[in-house]
């Protein structure tokens, strides 16, 4: 698509960011990689050996794709911003997906926490992007600290259940029209993938739908396929919604 994606100092062909984690293997990380198309890859700076001692994906991916690295398992804004500070030094990027969670058992987000480490990594001159639940309140405040945009999920980490609240996107799309909204976690199909773009997302960064399919290479191209769709689908403009039918052949002038 000619329709380009620009975000900070970059611009992506792709809306769709992809993840490293769950993979059977990494050749099979690579080859999901390659079909989805995408130009920027998520990393879990808490899971890799950022020194090199030791193999990790870091080592199977793409160098043409842009790294950004997320604060995954930080459950305080210190954790994060130590974790993000330490991401700056080993992978040499300005670049975090803030991540504070508040609760092990649901993964959902601590919004104030975030919002805290927001502040301050944004003063740090870290290029923010926040995860954060579909809360637009919370993302005005989070679009004045500074963030350049915003990463409201779909549903719980991992749960392949998609959109659950639908109108809460449409509003934050409708109310914040000049913000990049990334829709985050809770894609589980590609059907999902095509709902939030149609809803008005910018991008849609999702892992486990493509590393848990049965064939994730497959999956990859299913959900950018999805992705390009839901986006046309946005730009387009739906039809109105109807009580009653509508007549695709209207019958005005028709032989009587």
């Amino acid at each position: 698509m000619s329709d380009t994606f620009s975000l900070a100092n970059s611009t992506f062909s792709s809306r769709l960011i992809i993840g490293t984690g769950k993979y059977r293997s990494y050749e099979a990380m690579k080859a999901a990689h390659a079909a989805s198309g995408a130009e920027m890859v998520t990393v879990a700076v808490n899971r890799v050996p950022l020194d090199g001692s030791a193999e990790s994906f870091l080592d199977h991916l793409d160098p043409g794709m842009k790294i950004l690295p997320n604060t995954a398992g930080c459950y305080d804004a210190e954790h994060a911003m130590r974790t993000a500070r330490l991401a700056r030094e080993a992978l040499g990027t300005e670049w975090i997906k803030l991540e504070v969670i508040g609760d092990p058992v649901t993964l959902l987000p601590d919004n104030e926490q975030t919002l805290d480490a927001a502040k301050v990594l944004v003063k740090e001159g870290f290029i923010v992007l926040p995860y954060f639940t579909d809360d637009l309140i919370m993302a005005k405040k989070l679009l004045d600290a500074g963030c350049p945009a915003v990463m409201p999920l779909a549903a719980p980490i991992g749960s392949g259940m998609g959109v659950q609240n639908p109108s809460n996107l449409r509003i934050m799309r409708e109310q914040l029209p000049d913000a990049t909204i990334i829709v985050d976690a809770g894609v589980g199909v590609p059907s999902d993938a095509a709902i939030a773009m149609e809803l008005g997302a910018d991008a849609i960064l999702m892992n486990t739908a493509i590393a848990e399919a049965g064939d994730a290479a497959q999956m990859a191209k299913a959900m950018k396929l999805a992705v390009e769709a839901g986006r046309l689908g946005y730009l387009s403009g739906r039809m109105p919604k109807r009580l009653y039918a509508s007549a695709s052949s209207p019958i005005a002038g028709a032989i009587k």
